[in-house]
């Protein structure tokens, strides 16, 4: 089975997440996407960021509608710092039978060149794209590599980060979560 991996905070997950997830499930080849819930990093300020289960049980609530689109935990379980070339490696051992690519944003690929062992990331998976709007030149130097395909996929411009300032400042955000989420944020009083 071909297993797309869709790494994120998702602080929380919100309806641009699942409209990339979607389309990467329906439109690219893949049988699954995994959405990877990523621990807190202990390097960045937490004052915003749920709690790692909140925001796995954000995902589960997003996703548990769309049979193609599971939440994964498997970055709780790995030593941290973590890094997504041991991730990739541990899942590969355990799952054998399964091929795992990457999901990223155009974005993240310009950055590509900065990861710990970019290198054997690209030897041993594909990686699967999806544009953002960017003001940067697509000089991109991963553009020709077999192993990168460009999704034709939405361009959503929605971010956690100003969901939560406009959650905390009282105006309504509920368009822009899975209902499931947004009652689930409400209910709890999250990011006030």
């Amino acid at each position: 089975m071909k297993i797309g991996l869709y790494f994120g905070t998702f602080n929380p997950i919100h309806i641009g997440h699942m409209i990339i997830a979607n389309h990467m499930a329906e439109y690219s080849g893949l049988d699954q996407i995994w959405m990877v819930v990523t621990p807190h990093n202990p390097l960045k300020k937490k004052d915003t960021l749920l709690d790692d289960y909140q925001r796995l049980q954000l995902v589960f609530l997003a996703t548990e509608d769309y049979p193609k689109i599971n939440p994964s935990d498997i970055e709780f379980k790995l030593p941290q710092p973590n890094y997504t070339v041991n991730t990739l490696a541990y899942l590969q051992e355990k799952h054998q039978q399964n091929e795992f690519s990457l999901i990223m944003g155009e974005d993240n690929l310009k950055s590509l060149h900065k990861w710990k062992n970019y290198e054997v990331i690209l030897q041993n998976h594909e990686i699967y794209v999806y544009p953002r709007i960017s003001e940067e030149s697509e000089n991109l130097e991963f553009k020709n590599n077999s192993k990168i395909h460009f999704i034709d996929a939405p361009i959503v411009e929605i971010s956690s980060t100003f969901i939560r300032k406009n959650i905390k400042n009282k105006k309504n955000v509920q368009p822009l979560l899975p209902l499931k989420v947004w009652e689930y944020v409400d209910h709890n009083n999250l990011y006030k």
